[in-house]
């Protein structure tokens, strides 16, 4: 598979400029391009190509420190990822929990105990979809009118219906694996690929979950188990985090941007940092500045239409960056919704160990590099919930086997072999490797008025751009989530004959994720019904400037515990096609 990049050089004027090359950028890009306009793709990081760059072959033991991550790589050596929570150039700024004021975020991809938010940026083309952990699940019916169903949050402005013929098409592009279930709220797809079957221990688990009234069925994942659009299945060499030279997983890099290269109408400018949108007089969106990090010199391009998909904090920062005589306090804040309601997905876990699993014989454990299987939350599982305080929910996932070890493993073994080294060391490691396992939660978040980002007054980053700055709270009903899920992971542990390495904790504070370390940052520009109500109508486009539309999570009402990309991939998709439309009928 060839990977094509365009020079430096670039039109005097394009149809669309989109902004950011991941799910949201990338199915902008590869959309409209087909449709015969003339786009160019701005991406703030440097280019990457995964046919050449993913190390699909080596070991732990073949890179630096045994492939442990450093702050320039906090997801590990061979990790599909440049960025990260921070970045020395590009700066932003949080609320002390303890004394109330802002101050700097922590320069090295680490969060401190007074720190309430952290903030991951992908500065490669490409984005997350490089390295993300590839779980797709729709959202349901429910996850659309969360607010008719218990009073709390918003609605969307659109269902389950909407939304549907474009997850239809979407999975049929990608290539989802998985079974249909036919569970309330968890949509099947009539585009499943076949789904590889259970591991020994997720055997277990899923007998854990028969006893506890948990459903535990095939996981459902981006990456191919059969041949798909010229792409090869996957055939189990290394982690997916590591992005896939054959792209038998989905990344922009390999499915998107390639054909939309391929069409003649698609430019990329890799290095460019956007700063802001740029308006004429009237209003309308004239194109944006941007800085070329390799020259330092800030530029402009000229576009019809602007689609914003750098990710979605990434995009509230542009947005609240464009300032004009006619937009003063930034394009699309006219009703001051900009940058409020931001979420993150929750999350938890807690290890054990599995006794019948050590010493067992050598066997085949090949499969993708992640979890056949999950455990989906059910409107019966909530309303069980909602009796405990608890009024939204989570899906639980694991890991375990004998999967390529690292130094994660070797603690693991440590902590039970005691004193003994050399060759009874060896025989201890033997014995206890492939019985451990790990469970894990993500859950949603209730949008509240506490979390919100904005544009400080005062720090700017490297190129002279004013920087994004976060105040971040969860509220009871996510620890309250948080506590619950810590019972329900001894509880499957200790289900499936295992024994948990530590007590779960009762207070979901001590248990629950850094609010933005799960990498699920949404809802800083949601959508509504009306302009009064939100930023974008039910396209993505911005009520006080329409032809700029906003592709990423940032348009998200809700954030539902299913993750978020392949919503993302179906809205943008959805919003291009009818933005075009819109253009062919001269109502842009």
């Amino acid at each position: 598979m060839a990977f094509l990049n365009t020079s430096r050089t670039r039109a005097e004027q394009y149809d669309a400029v989109v902004v950011g090359s991941g799910a949201a950028g990338g199915m902008a890009a590869w959309a409209l391009a087909r449709k015969g306009a003339k786009v160019l793709m701005l991406e703030s990081g440097r280019n990457y190509e995964p046919p050449k760059e993913t190390p699909m072959f080596l070991s732990f033991a073949d890179a630096p420190l045994r492939g442990a991550g450093t702050p320039e790589k906090p997801g590990g050596f061979f990790h599909a990822n440049i960025g990260g929570w921070a970045m020395p150039d590009e700066p932003y700024v949080v609320r002390s929990k303890s004394k109330g004021n802002w101050h700097e975020a922590a320069p090295d991809n680490r969060m401190t105990t007074d720190q309430n938010f952290m903030w991951w940026r992908g500065r490669m083309l490409g984005g997350r979809t490089n390295h993300w952990g590839r779980v797709s699940l729709r959202m349901g019916p429910l996850d659309f009118k969360p607010r008719s169903t218990d009073g709390l949050g918003f609605d969307w402005p659109i269902s389950y219906d909407d939304i549907a013929p474009w997850y239809d098409k979407v999975d049929q592009l990608v290539g989802i694996f998985g079974s249909k279930e036919g569970l309330e709220n968890n949509p099947d797809s009539d585009y499943f690929l076949p789904a590889p079957k259970p591991r020994a221990y997720e055997l277990l688990l899923q007998r854990a979950g028969k006893k506890l009234g948990i459903p535990v069925v095939s996981s459902r994942m981006a990456i191919l188990t059969k041949p798909l659009n010229g792409r090869a299945a996957c055939f189990y060499a290394t982690s997916c985090s590591r992005g896939c030279a054959i792209g038998a997983n989905f990344q922009s890099t390999t499915v998107l941007i390639p054909p939309a290269l391929a069409t003649g109408n698609l430019d990329v400018l890799t290095d460019a940092h956007v700063r802001e949108v740029t308006v004429d007089e009237s209003g309308k969106a004239t194109g944006v500045h941007f800085i070329d990090k390799k020259t330092g010199r800030e530029e402009h391009v000229s576009a019809k239409l602007v689609i914003l998909g750098a990710s979605s904090c990434e995009t509230g920062r542009i947005l609240l960056n464009s300032k004009s005589n006619r937009f003063p306090t930034g394009l699309g804040n006219s009703t001051g919704h900009l940058g409020r309601w931001l979420t993150d997905s929750t999350g938890s876990g807690l290890g054990g160990r599995i006794p019948i699993l050590e010493n067992i014989p050598l066997h085949n454990e090949d499969g993708v590099s992640t979890m056949h299987t999950y455990a989906p939350w059910t409107p019966t599982m909530q309303k069980a919930a909602t009796k405990l305080g608890v009024p939204r929910g989570y899906y639980m996932a694991w890991s375990g086997g004998r999967q390529m070890p690292d130094l994660g493993s070797a603690s693991e073994i440590s902590g039970l072999v005691g004193n003994s080294y050399g060759s009874k060391y060896k025989q201890e490691a033997r014995r206890y490797f492939g019985s451990f396992i790990d469970l894990h939660a993500r859950g949603e978040m209730i949008p509240n008025e506490k979390s919100f980002m904005e544009i400080d007054p005062e720090k700017k980053d490297r190129w002279g751009v004013p920087v994004a700055r976060f105040n971040f709270e969860w509220s009871d009903h996510e620890i309250k989530q948080a506590a619950h899920m810590q019972k329900t992971f001894a509880e499957m542990i200790e289900g499936a004959g295992g024994i948990v390495s530590k007590a779960p904790e009762s207070d979901g504070r001590k248990a629950m994720t850094a609010g933005g370390s799960v990498n699920h940052e949404m809802g800083v520009a949601r959508m509504s019904a009306s302009a009064k109500d939100g930023v974008t109508n039910p396209w993505g486009q911005l009520w006080d400037c329409p032809n700029v539309m906003v592709a990423d999570g940032a348009v998200f009402c809700s954030n539902p515990f299913k993750n978020p990309t392949i919503s993302i991939l179906a809205l943008a998709w959805r919003g291009c096609e009818h933005l075009f439309d819109e253009v062919k009928k001269g109502n842009l």
